[in-house]
């Protein structure tokens, strides 16, 4: 029989919380594992909810080099990554997976679902302020006319 102490799982999940305080690449599939929340869930389930960032990823990718939006695809993938992931965890994955090049055109889309805040803290070692970003124009209108 094993017996754990309180403090022992105290300072485990401390080690938990610390070990996610700075998100990059190598520990942001373990992140979204520890804010995914959906009970009772399988594997693929988890590997289809988290598949949505890398859509993300893509769209915003061809968004930049075409000019070419899937605004409603982008926004559907957006919605329901925020539903199972949460809104700040997803807000830092999309921020740690998504190339800087196309961090105007994210800004804009998180802006339009409320869910840009001011600072997102540690991203690949640093915090990234809203007000760095610029937010695309071209996609507001997009937005606007939804």
């Amino acid at each position: 029989m094993v017996i754990v102490s309180a403090m022992t799982i105290q300072e485990t999940l401390a080690n938990i919380e610390f070990m996610f305080e700075d998100l990059n690449d190598l520990n942001v599939i373990l992140y979204a594992a520890k804010c995914y929340d959906k009970p009772n869930c399988i594997d693929s389930e988890f590997d289809e909810d988290y598949k949505r960032i890398r859509y993300i990823k893509r769209l915003l990718h061809r968004y930049r080099v075409t000019g070419d939006i899937k605004e409603r695809l982008l926004l559907n993938h957006m919605v329901v990554a925020q539903n199972v992931f949460g809104v700040e965890p997803t807000t830092r994955m999309l921020f740690v997976r998504i190339n800087e090049k196309d961090y105007s055109a994210l800004k804009t889309f998180l802006i339009y679902t409320s869910a840009m805040p001011e600072i997102v803290r540690g991203i690949n070692g640093r915090d990234i302020a809203s007000e760095e970003i610029k937010i695309d124009d071209r996609l507001t209108s997009f937005l606007r006319d939804l």
